[in-house]
């Protein structure tokens, strides 16, 4: 389990099957993947995050609100299953509520994230990617001081060509490039 000042990301329990499979079939949620998911969809999707988990001892994990113990989404690393230019390699990815969005958590949460995968598990790099249309997202790898080059964008190989959500930006951050997080709610992996 880790934690930020407002924040519990932790493993994965049976109860949050029903929350996390609504997130999913929320439209607002998920208007930059190619469709939401049925509860049946999303119960694939735990299992495959909760197999990610047992295999690499890391994993999206699923995200409590310290004040109210409410389930609010996923924030966490994975090594992404497809083939491009930049694999193998581990990202960081999140997703929230609508509920809890505006508040500050995906960066939080996330910063958290990176710390534990730069300072725990000695990874040299970490990347995060999005559709070139989603600017919430990107704002938040901006907060987190990743870094965005151009000639790193790719047009994600599990979407035909045309599709409008095609075209990905890759961000990129590395331990010497972390920025320094202290007093801004990040709590140290080791204190969690």
């Amino acid at each position: 389990m880790l934690q930020t000042e407002r924040l519990i990301l932790r493993t994965w329990e049976a109860s949050d099957r029903v929350p996390l499979a609504q997130l999913n079939a929320n439209p607002q949620v998920m208007r930059y993947f190619p469709a939401t998911l049925s509860q049946a969809e999303s119960d694939v999707l735990l299992d495959a995050l909760e197999a990610h988990h047992r295999t690499h001892g890391f994993g999206l994990w699923a995200v409590e609100e310290k004040v109210t113990g409410a389930f609010i989404g996923f924030i966490g690393l994975n090594i992404p299953s497809f083939q491009a230019h930049f694999t193998p390699t581990v990202e960081i990815g999140w997703r929230l509520a609508p509920a809890f969005w505006g508040k500050g958590y995906a960066t939080e949460g996330a910063k958290q994230a990176l710390s534990y995968g730069f300072q725990m598990l000695g990874l040299p790099e970490i990347v995060s990617f999005t559709a070139t249309v989603n600017r919430p997202s990107i704002a938040v790898m901006e907060r987190l001081g990743m870094t965005h080059n151009e000639t790193d964008d790719f047009d994600h190989p599990r979407l035909p060509p045309g599709h409008w959500l095609r075209r990905h930006v890759l961000y990129r951050i590395t331990p010497r490039t972390i920025p320094s997080w202290e007093g801004q709610g990040w709590v140290h992996p080791a204190d969690g």
